[in-house]
């Protein structure tokens, strides 16, 4: 206990990793071995991560359940785990989801079983470490961990078009990892070395470093980050990659690339590109412009472009280029609405996105096609997937009382403090979200059917109600009380604002103490 107690991230971050280790055993032949030690493995690696919550301390400002270890000590890298508040929210999703999408397979997958859930906990895996890992070797490992699993999942049990989807999804994402890699060792001997010589990759010390560094180099940084965060998003006009993904990936694929990967990037941006915006105003400023003029750009584009989609799924993925423009606009906006607005609206974002390809994945099992045009008047033969369906379609366009509201409405107050403009155009997204999703809804559920085929489709089984159901209980809480989601994220974000706009405080507020590491543990009592 006192093991688990101390190594627990260790322990969240590997419980994936022993599940593909022991699928490697399991001959082929047993079709539904595989399946059921992934779910097993996909429920063990949930339920291990409770504790952190648990643990937690609403009141820690900083990093905590540290572990630090030499791993290569030639080039200074180490095994360094930690997590803050933000940290926390975005591993408790990657858990939840990841449970979710494995079990959501549970009768979609019929071939290469064993394959497809090694695959799914080894992307796990890389998703959890990207979140946990405060040294830059180790997070640039995890970064590219994750791209294999994902590509493979496209390539093998995707759609039609699923090997120009996969391909298509892993240059974009390689070629932004190769500019960031060049940013990261920019960092890494930009940074002064220690008395005897050696360098380090350590995330806390490299970012304090960055602050004796001149504006020039920190701009390039700055966009050497930019870019793998973007196409990770994914931002305008790095966003081509994401409809064919979705698109093209298995249900699960698309329930952790909408609920996960993309929120990678916004956590890039929180955690490594704040810091290295330029003192400069003016740089700052034009920065931050051309930053929030693509965020808004996303947001109207994708819902314009969602209304205009005959495919369900690519009405999805496209309406996660305007949600995700959301988050980008609460990052930039530099102050603490905004940026615990944008925290809050990734989780959201996770829960209403990946419920909504979830539906999708109902409605493809039964039918095989996506084709909005090849449904309507579903309410009468699916009555409860009906309800369900409309609760998560409105807490995806910010229904009050639901998830969404919350976020969107945390975002654009943050928006506003610092322009009208921008809280303006954001706002005119909500009305085409709602435009689209609602439309959506109506051509699929509404009215007669319309084809004699969905007479007599079955309703949710106690394996769908078991994927969906959490999600609805998820966004109603959200929606109804969020303070413990704030509670978690209000001190590293308070922080992080002081450190990138300590003007925002005033001027007696601007330096605070040096962050410290908090205990590894509390004890229970």
């Amino acid at each position: 206990m006192d093991f688990f107690a101390h190594h627990i991230l260790s322990v969240v971050l590997f419980t994936p990793l022993v599940g593909a280790l022991i699928l490697l055993f399991v001959p082929r032949e047993q079709d539904s071995v595989p399946r059921l030690v992934g779910n097993v493995f996909g429920v063990l690696g949930f339920l291990v991560s409770l504790p952190l919550v648990h643990w937690w301390h609403s009141d820690w400002g900083g990093f905590t359940f540290e572990e630090n270890a030499d791993w290569i000590p030639s080039i200074g890298a180490r095994y360094h785990l930690g997590i803050d508040g933000i940290s926390l929210l975005l591993v408790m999703l990657t858990t939840f989801l990841g449970m979710i999408a494995i079990f959501s397979s549970w009768s979609a997958i019929k071939l290469r079983q064993k394959e497809y859930y090694i695959l799914l906990l080894l992307l796990q895996v890389g998703m959890i470490g990207v979140f946990v890992s405060l040294d830059f070797f180790l997070f640039y490992v995890f970064w590219e961990v994750m791209l294999v699993p994902m590509y493979f999942l496209i390539g093998v049990w995707g759609s039609d078009r699923r090997l120009y989807a996969a391909i298509k999804f892993f240059l974009y994402t390689l070629a932004g990892s190769v500019v960031m890699l060049l940013a990261i060792l920019a960092l890494y001997f930009y940074a002064p070395a220690a008395a005897d010589g050696s360098r380090t990759f350590d995330v806390p010390t490299l970012l304090a470093a960055v602050k004796d560094f001149p504006d020039s180099l920190r701009v390039w940084l700055f966009w050497g980050f930019f870019f793998a965060f973007a196409i990770k998003v994914p931002m305008f006009p790095f966003h081509t990659w994401l409809p064919d993904a979705h698109t093209e990936a298995p249900t699960a694929g698309s329930v952790i690339l909408a609920g996960v990967l993309l929120k990678m990037g916004t956590y890039g941006f929180i955690r490594f590109s704040l810091p290295l915006l330029p003192t400069d105003t003016v740089l700052r400023a034009r920065i931050i412009h051309i930053v929030i003029v693509l965020s808004l750009i996303g947001i109207i584009y994708g819902a314009l472009v969602c209304l205009m989609q005959k495919d369900m799924k690519r009405l999805i993925a496209y309406s996660s280029v305007s949600h995700l423009g959301f988050c980008t606009l609460g990052i930039f906006a530099l102050n603490p609405n905004g940026l615990s607005g944008s925290v809050l609206q990734q989780i959201n974002h996770g829960i209403s996105t990946g419920a909504l390809f979830l539906i999708v994945g109902v409605l493809y099992e039964r039918r095989h096609t996506r084709l909005i045009s090849e449904f309507g008047g579903l309410a009468t033969p699916m009555p409860n997937f009906a309800a369900i369906y409309l609760i998560i379609s409105l807490s995806s366009l910010g229904m009050p009382l639901l998830n969404g509201f919350i976020g969107e409405f945390t975002i654009l107050q943050g928006a506003f403090q610092v322009s009208k403009a921008w809280a303006a155009w954001g706002s005119l997204g909500v009305v085409l979200g709602a435009a689209y999703l609602l439309w959506l809804y109506q051509r699929v559920m509404f009215g007669p059917v319309t084809n004699p085929i969905n007479e007599k489709l079955p309703d949710l089984n106690a394996r769908e109600y078991a994927t969906l159901i959490p999600l609805v209980i998820l966004a109603f809480w959200i929606g109804i009380y969020p303070k413990p989601f704030f509670a978690f994220i209000e001190k590293p974000l308070e922080r992080i604002v002081h450190q990138v706009n300590p003007g925002f405080y005033g001027a007696e507020h601007a330096k605070l103490p040096p962050l410290e590491m908090q205990p590894a543990v509390v004890e229970t009592k």
